[in-house]
C-alpha cells in the first residue's frame, strides 16, 4: 500500500533504528491522550518505550520535534485522497481525510500543544510553520492531474473552515459542512484567479 503524501518517510539506514523509532512513536501516542503534552515527558517515554533517554533525544531533540513526527506520521486511516483531475472531489476528500485525522486523540492534542506553544516557543513554532508546507505540498501533489495548485492564502481559504469548527466551535465536522466548505471555496477561488483579480497570477 502506497503511504500517503502528508505522511514524512524517514530513510535510517539500520532498520532495528526504525523498528526502535516505530515503537516510541506508538507508545507516545498512547500515552499523549492520557497524560497532555506537559506530561509526556522523555522519562515516562522511556521508561514505558524501554529505550534510553539519550536514544529519544537522537531522534528528537527536543519535544516539537517528537509532537511534529507524532502529527505528520499518524496512524494510516487508509482513506487519504488519490491525485486527481477534479479540483472538487480532491479537496473535498483530502479535508474528509484531515477532519479524521485530527480527531485521533493524539494528533488532536499534539496539534493543539504544538499550537499554543508556538507564539513562545521557536521549535513549536518552526514546527507550525513545517506542518503547514508539508501539508500544502501535500494537496498540490494530490492536485497535479487537474493542473491546480494553491498558495499559502488559498490554502488557509480551504482548511481554515474546519478546525474552526473543530477548535473554536468544538463541533462535529460533517460531510454536509465539508462539501459547504468546499463549494465556497472553488468559488473563491475563481473569483481570486479571474483576470483583473487584485491577487490574480
Amino acid at each position: 500500500m502506497q503511504q500517503p503524501l502528508h505522511r514524512r518517510r524517514p530513510t535510517p539506514s539500520n532498520p532495528r533504528v526504525q523498528r526502535t523509532r516505530n515503537r516510541v512513536l506508538t507508545v507516545a501516542r498512547e500515552l499523549l491522550p492520557q497524560v497532555g503534552p506537559t506530561g509526556l515527558t522523555y522519562a515516562l517515554l522511556a521508561e514505558r518505550a524501554e529505550v534510553t533517554r539519550q536514544t529519544l533525544y537522537r531522534h528528537w531533540p527536543n519535544r516539537a520535534a517528537l509532537l511534529f513526527d507524532l502529527i505528520l506520521e499518524g496512524p494510516d486511516l487508509g482513506n487519504y485522497p488519490k491525485p486527481g483531475g477534479d479540483v472538487r472531489t480532491v479537496a473535498t476528500d483530502w479535508l474528509k481525510s484531515l477532519r479524521d485525522g485530527i480527531s485521533e486523540p493524539a494528533i488532536r492534542t499534539a496539534v493543539l500543544a504544538v499550537t499554543a506553544q508556538a507564539d513562545h516557543d521557536p521549535d513549536s513554532a518552526q514546527a507550525l510553520e513545517r506542518i503547514g508546507q508539508d501539508r500544502r505540498a501535500a494537496l498540490n501533489k494530490l492536485l497535479e492531474p487537474s493542473g491546480v495548485q494553491i498558495d499559502a492564502p488559498e490554502y488557509t481559504l480551504l482548511y481554515g473552515p474546519v478546525l474552526a469548527r473543530l477548535f473554536l466551535d468544538r463541533s462535529h465536522v460533517t460531510d454536509e459542512f465539508i462539501d459547504t466548505v468546499v463549494a465556497q471555496w472553488l468559488t473563491t477561488l475563481e473569483s481570486l484567479r479571474r483576470p483583473g483579480a487584485p491577487n490574480a497570477s
